[in-house]
């Protein structure tokens, strides 16, 4: 935690004090009836002999049936001498234990931590699997976009595993990273082989397809993947080690699925030959092709694919927002600021120990704990003094003004460092390390009651210092990310309307989900289908994380569908019904990719980790309405308000024209974009 005043307190602590500054654990013993003191005794000696363990120091409750083993290390959580698991602890407990006491783990050890179990990648591909049988009739063709998905991630996972041996590397890192790549990876594998299905269908040969849909989709999966990995770099700015390695381990899993997309999907798909079709039509098509040129069914697919738009569902939604865009663009914006409204309520907090599940070893410490010496206890304050700046008379003064103040439950006796240099005591909250009260009184006594030369550090400060700092720099984030990506879009379309457009919808989509997960966490709004028992606030890494996440996923889309949008203007220079044709030759597979998405982020809100769930909630609420508000409903409505203007470029000429603004000719990109139609 660089340029904090809690991580100062640490590196005073590191300095003149090692012992004290590395990584601690609670272990927490209670009985019905008192603990026997002689099986304590032993317990405590027993866990003081292990490895690194420089004190482990009893504290009794009031009625003797509960005590807190308070362990102290001589290296850092992420050592790897202490990461893998509690098992040392669990065997200098096995006695106390065997004799029928109850033995909780709790503090920073991440043998700990709410495991991550796994079940929501299982979950998500059988979803996705489900789905695309339904879509394609195939169950080859189903099984290829998960396949490809699968490969190209097992070689991200593979990535993230060096990187996690050149940096540390968060718990949750590798989950989110195959949340998004699996998600990611699935829908541009799936793009890829839609647009080959086209290709048969329309009569060219199995290598002829899989080369146009490399040609054409294949482009746009590259600007997709662009613009996510674009976003990803926003995460640099959080300034925090967390966020650079959550950035490039899910930039690892982006590029790894794109190219296995781009490589695999092909590869594989020409082989496969016409069984990725549906049984009835493989031999109708084989024969089709057989008399059909390239030349010839490389024309027939623009013909053929815009006949068929025009008379489906979505090309029949599409004109219906057409003729009343105002209302339709009008109700779609209420009922985004609605869901988006909650999110001005949000109270960020990294993740407490009293939000993990009733099953986990943490919560269970963390309750004992509670109940016996009061909530603060969970959460002490570490008060660090340089000696040579405040004078041992103000110490005791400091010490006992400190011991009555409001909002403190007690205080530990002053102690001093080795070298005499820091004078060090704790004092605890009479409230829980997560409640809005004990923030409160770190800012408090940190503005107002400790001088100069004073800091306060330990668990619950560095993680107020973490939330104070992530939500100053979520602004910088977004500005970033918003920026870049509204550029990068600008010279993908050529077109810094639709860029501008595009940008302040995504912001709308995010927006909401941000509203939706404060309803749901914050307000406990179907919190029990979670399998969570009481309201939680909102992950301080959530927001930043899922902003550039989300950021260049709907991006995704966007790229998907205004590229069709534009080809067709470009090819017809009519800005109403390319709005329809375009909507309509690209909603099946934007939905479809969508339910997919949305199905793999749901399948990891079943994880036990509530960060996890709070991501995977987030951001297939995010996902579902940006496919359905705003690309089903707001892209078309401001796109028809918007007419000619949607493709104005500026310095390009419009002679022969007399408009005020300059707008890109229908025709004028005709014969390349015929060709290797951009981003199609």
């Amino acid at each position: 935690m660089p340029d904090t005043r809690a991580q100062a307190g640490v590196e005073q602590l590191r300095e003149h004090f090692p012992a004290s500054s590395g990584s601690s654990a609670q272990v927490v013993l209670h009985d019905d009836r008192a603990l026997d003191p002689e099986l304590l005794s032993a317990t405590v000696t027993e866990i003081s002999r292990l490895d690194h363990v420089v004190s482990a120091i009893p504290r009794i409750s009031a009625d003797g049936r509960t005590a807190l083993i308070y362990t102290r290390y001589d290296i850092p959580t992420t050592d790897p001498a202490i990461y893998k698991d509690i098992a040392p602890l669990e065997d200098a407990t096995r006695a106390i234990r065997n004799a029928g006491v109850q033995v909780e783990y709790g503090g920073e050890l991440p043998g700990t931590v709410t495991p991550i179990e796994g079940h929501g990648e299982l979950i998500g591909v059988v979803v996705a699997l489900a789905l695309l049988v339904i879509a394609f009739a195939s169950v080859l063709a189903a099984g290829l976009p998960v396949l490809t998905a699968v490969m190209g991630l097992a070689v991200g996972s593979s990535l993230v595993v060096v990187l996690a041996g050149l940096v540390d590397v968060s718990g949750m890192t590798p989950t989110v990273a195959t949340m998004v790549g699996l998600g990611v990876g699935i829908d541009y594998a799936l793009l890829l082989v839609t647009r080959h299905i086209e290709g048969l269908r329309t009569g060219l040969t199995p290598v002829d397809a899989a080369a146009r849909a490399t040609a054409t989709a294949g482009r746009s999966v590259v600007g997709a993947g662009l613009t996510v990995l674009v976003s990803l770099l926003g995460l640099k700015l959080a300034k925090l080690p967390t966020f650079d390695a959550f950035g490039v381990a899910t930039a690892l899993a982006v590029v790894a699925v794109m190219l296995a997309s781009l490589t695999l999907v092909p590869a594989f798909s020409a082989k496969a030959g016409y069984r990725l079709l549906p049984r009835k039509e493989r031999n109708q098509v084989a024969n089709s092709a057989s008399s059909t040129s390239s030349a010839t069914a490389s024309a027939q697919i623009e013909v053929t694919g815009r006949r068929l738009s025009e008379n489906t569902l979505a090309a029949r939604w599409a004109r219906r927002v057409s003729r009343r865009p105002l209302a339709w663009a009008a109700l779609a914006l209420i009922i985004l600021i609605a869901l988006a409204t909650p999110a001005l309520e949000m109270r960020t907090w990294p993740q407490n120990d009293a939000d993990a599940p009733t099953s986990s070893t943490l919560r269970r410490a963390n309750d004992l704990v509670a109940d016996a010496f009061g909530p603060g206890a969970n959460g002490p304050l570490t008060i660090v003094i340089d000696r040579e700046v405040v004078t041992d008379p103000e110490i005791n003064s400091l010490h006992d003004r400190l011991a009555t103040y409001p909002g403190v439950a007690g205080t530990t006796p002053v102690t001093q460092s080795p070298d005499g240099r820091l004078a060090i005591w704790d004092i605890e909250a009479t409230t829980a390390p997560g409640e809005t009260a004990t923030n409160d009184l770190l800012d408090e006594l940190r503005t107002e009651v400790l001088p100069s030369g004073v800091e306060m550090t330990g668990y619950v400060p560095i993680l107020a210092d973490i939330s104070d700092m992530l939500a100053q720099r979520l602004w910088i984030v977004i500005g970033f990310v918003v920026l870049v990506s509204v550029l990068l879009l600008t010279v993908l379309l050529r077109a810094p309307v639709v860029a501008v457009k595009a940008a302040l919808m995504n912001l709308l989509s995010i927006g909401a989900a941000y509203g939706v997960m404060t309803l749901v966490f914050q307000h406990g709004w179907g919190l029990s289908l979670l399998g969570l028992d009481h309201t939680v606030a909102v992950s301080s890494w959530v927001p930043i994380l899922m902003f550039a996440v989300l950021f260049g996923l709907s991006m995704d889309y966007e790229v998907f569908l205004l590229s069709a949008v534009r080809e067709d203007w470009l090819e017809t220079g009519d800005a109403r019904g390319s709005v329809v044709r375009g909507l309509a030759s690209t909603a099946r597979v934007i939905s479809i990719a969508a339910a997919i998405m949305v199905a793999v982020f749901l399948g990891f809100a079943t994880e036990s980790n509530v960060v996890v769930k709070m991501v995977g909630v987030g951001m297939a609420v995010a996902i579902a309405l940006d496919a359905t508000l705003v690309r089903m409903v707001l892209v078309p409505a401001t796109m028809t308000l918007l007419g000619r203007w949607n493709w104005w470029t500026p310095g390009r000429s419009s002679a022969n024209r007399g408009d005020a603004v300059a707008v890109e000719q229908p025709g004028e990109a005709l014969g390349r974009d015929r060709e290797v139609p951009l981003l199609k």
